[in-house]
């Protein structure tokens, strides 16, 4: 706690000035109109700015960019609770999503629930209010069509504030090259998996090589909707669930679509591999430390997210937890630049269980 508070401390410290210094030059004017202070915001790093955002643009929804370079105009919140589904890691306040990746959710949640054994979702994180890039943790997750969902069923009761931010979620797996814990995965998790892949609007889903290679030995009839699970590293406890670009958003960058194949081959075998865990060797020269993507690097229309009013009647994930809706402000850059408080900017890292 006292390192936390500490680290704290310090960015406040850090930003407190620099807002105040700039708030004069950017009041609350559009970034075309501020020749000097719109242009030194561009050069901010992008992730400062989208972090401070703590409720949606006052926009129509659209999901602007590519899902690891972009940001979420008119973003929709997951209600932190539902009949079959409840938020988690609420200090985040990383329950925003486009409104098609919303209506996703809560229909799995449901037809889960009813259907396939699983008695209610654990959302994790999905976009920030505005999307963009992230203080800690993802590089996607910025254009509001990302959902990580545990693979841990929700409890039977209303988790509180508390639980929410310290429960870990449930390894169905190691890391690596690996296969699920037999005392862990249920058919249940398949047919969730399952469903989830059978929504049209399902692009891809990433998910460790243990359940992908589960999966694969599992299904007995068609496997065709297999070739939206994807191997990829770190998914041990959670499903990364990705939307298609969303109609109507014509500033979305698709991602190319998974091969049509099922994956269960030579594919998911690669990941059997010494390849792809071996070392790699020493760089012939020094490796430059890749900058933070600035707000100059998004594409042009997210500096228009980023400064529009908020969206009346909206809340935080703390405060829809709490029962509160603030009254909607008008953004000012300064205001941006600033730290969101009280969300931690270390947020408790994610568990690695081994």
């Amino acid at each position: 706690m006292r390192l936390y508070l500490t680290r704290r401390f310090r960015i406040i410290n850090f930003f407190t000035p620099l807002a105040a210094l700039l708030a004069g030059a950017f009041l609350v004017t559009p970034f075309s109109t501020q020749a000097g202070g719109g242009a030194r915001a561009a050069e901010r790093p992008a992730k400062q700015l989208f972090g401070a955002a703590v409720r949606p643009a006052d926009l129509r929804p659209g999901s602007i960019g590519f899902y690891s370079k972009g940001c979420l105009s008119g973003g929709e919140a997951m209600p932190v609770n539902g009949h079959h589904w409840q938020a988690m890691r609420l200090s985040r306040n990383r329950n925003w999503g486009h409104p098609d990746l919303v209506a996703m959710l809560k229909w799995l949640a449901g037809e889960a629930a009813r259907k396939d054994g699983w008695p209610g979702l654990l959302v994790g994180d999905m976009s920030q209010a505005r999307g963009g890039p992230m203080l800690t943790g993802h590089a996607s997750h910025q254009i509001g069509l990302d959902a990580d969902v545990w693979l841990t069923p929700m409890p039977k009761r209303k988790l509180s504030r508390k639980e929410r931010e310290d429960m870990s979620a449930v390894a169905v797996t190691k890391t690596g090259a690996n296969v699920v814990f037999a005392n862990v995965w249920t058919d249940a998790h398949f047919r969730l998996i399952k469903r989830a892949a059978s929504h049209r609007a399902v692009q891809r889903i990433l998910v460790a090589p243990g359940i992908k290679k589960k999966l694969c030995e599992t299904e007995r009839g068609n496997k065709s909707w297999l070739h939206k699970i994807r191997p990829y590293w770190g998914h041990n406890y959670h499903m990364h669930i990705r939307i298609k670009c969303p109609p109507g958003s014509t500033g979305c960058k698709a991602q190319k679509p998974p091969p049509r194949d099922d994956g269960c081959g030579a594919h998911l075998a690669w990941w059997y591999s010494d390849e792809p865990y071996a070392k790699p060797g020493k760089p012939t020269k020094p490796v430059k430390k890749k900058p933070p993507v600035k707000l100059s690097g998004l594409p042009g229309a997210c500096r228009n997210v980023l400064l529009a009013p908020e969206r009346p009647g909206t809340a935080s994930a703390l405060d829809a937890f709490a029962g509160r809706t603030p009254p909607a402000r008008t953004v000012t850059a300064a205001a941006l630049l600033a730290p969101a408080l009280p969300v931690p900017l270390y947020p408790k890292p994610r568990p690695d269980i081994r």
